[in-house]
């Protein structure tokens, strides 16, 4: 089929209940295939000038690299341009090709629609301005026909990983992946990559449980994958920025917090039906903190729990000579070190002399962040009670250091020792 599907009305489509029972193992797809194996979908809005490149550059790769039969989707939500007249001369002149239009925007809301209706036993996706290196494909949805893997993902924070971005969008993605490790405690290293492919079984009980239909589709997606345990495979990929990009980067920010925050509240309090995604291998069971984490949490506490005792009597010693922010500085500053000396050893299990120099000076970091809180609640003190003795400088300081631990077991865990998680696997780029 070749032709326009009839265009959603609303650009949703009716969320159908998750399918009762486990997901069936994961076996390989036979070798030989007569309907298309994969369905790449390229979701677009306002893109007459690059479709037509993307698509043909996209068909010639797949027909010349790809073992099976293949299908692209061009899926074209709410276009006011040539982008239709594009598309659909597009599905015309090319076999395997056809594309949807839908009456509302919305990157995930296009992959939703499209996903859904396709009949691909697996489905995949990626951005129309082919910042990712197409020899990444196979590699990305190998995993996913051998049966080793539910869903794959290209990553452009891994090793291995070559990209060319501007400084301004390099720390925007670190930031926000970090942000999703420390407060979601993800295993998988980037959400946003626009490159990714799951398996049509998934697809069909995971999709009715992921509720944006924007930017945060993708995230939401891989946490409620990972929680229900999942296997996620990660694909290093080569990736250049494109400089036309139109994403607008500050709505875009709020839009995600909005959801890491809806998506925190749901796992937490239970309402995502995660058993509709166990494999019958192994049942997923309902949302519980990280395995590793329970330890970890307990591990960081105990030293914690010694670093203030250390913190507070050599604070203590110092203030009278030293005067209070001082005090405080130097306090924190020893034991800081010796903390995230005591963490690297005991809680995350770090062992020799490799990076303990780069550990260190990330656990500085962290300081930083607590010497800002500490320093803070102080001076606010100082401004509001000029005349308050040295017990009510420590009530309020142990009280600050509070919030900074809760800071620094964050950034340690997602940043200065960030951890691997075993559903989640890794390979190599093909590029």
């Amino acid at each position: 089929m070749r032709t326009a599907r009839p265009p959603d009305p609303t650009g949703r489509r009716a969320a159908a209940p998750p399918v009762p029972g486990a997901l069936p193992r994961r076996d390989p797809l036979p070798a030989h295939q007569r309907e298309p194996v994969l369905d790449v979908v390229v979701p677009v809005h306002n893109e007459e000038n690059d479709l037509e490149p993307c698509v043909r550059r996209l068909h010639a790769h797949l027909t010349e690299t790809f073992p099976y039969p293949f299908r692209i989707t061009v899926a074209d939500n709410a276009s006011t341009d040539r982008t239709p007249l594009v598309a659909e001369r597009l599905a015309r002149e090319l076999p395997g090709t056809e594309w949807l239009r839908l009456a509302a925007k919305g990157r995930g809301r296009a992959l939703h629609t499209a996903w859904s209706r396709s009949p691909a036993p697996v489905l995949a996706y990626l951005d129309v301005d082919l910042s990712t290196d197409l020899a990444a494909l196979l590699p990305l949805v190998a995993p996913l026909i051998s049966g080793h893997s539910d869903i794959a993902i290209g990553t452009r924070l891994a090793r291995g990983s070559r990209v060319v971005r501007g400084p301004k969008r390099e720390i925007i993605s670190r930031c926000y992946n970090g942000l999703l490790r420390g407060t979601l405690a993800v295993g998988f290293t980037d959400a946003q990559c626009g490159f990714k492919a799951v398996r049509r079984d998934v697809a069909e009980r995971l999709l009715p449980l992921v509720e944006d239909r924007e930017w945060f589709f993708d995230t939401e997606l891989l946490v409620i994958a990972e929680r229900a345990g999942l296997r996620i495979h990660e694909v290093p990929v080569d990736w250049v920025d494109d400089p036309d990009s139109r994403v607008v980067i500050l709505p875009t920010v709020l839009a995600d917090l909005r959801g890491m925050a809806r998506l925190g509240r749901a796992l937490t309090r239970g309402r995502l039906p995660l058993s509709a995604l166990s494999r019958s291998e192994g049942p997923a069971g309902d949302f519980a903190l990280p395995p590793a984490l329970v330890p970890q949490l307990l591990r960081f506490a105990a030293v914690g729990a010694a670093s203030t005792l250390f913190y507070l009597l050599l604070y203590s010693v110092l203030r009278p000579s030293a005067g209070a922010q001082a005090a405080n500085a130097l306090a924190l500053l020893a034991s800081a070190v010796a903390n995230t000396a005591a963490n690297r050893r005991l809680t995350f299990g770090v062992r020799g002399r490799g990076g303990m120099l780069r550990h260190q000076l990330k656990g500085l970091a962290a300081f930083l962040a607590g010497l800002a809180l500490t320093s803070g609640s102080l001076a606010a003190l100082h401004r509001a009670a000029p005349g308050a003795d040295s017990r009510v400088e420590l009530l309020t300081l142990v009280a600050a250091n509070l919030a900074a631990t809760l800071v620094r077991f964050l950034l340690l865990r997602a940043w200065v020792f960030p951890g691997r998680r075993s559903r989640r696997t890794t390979g190599p780029s093909a590029s």
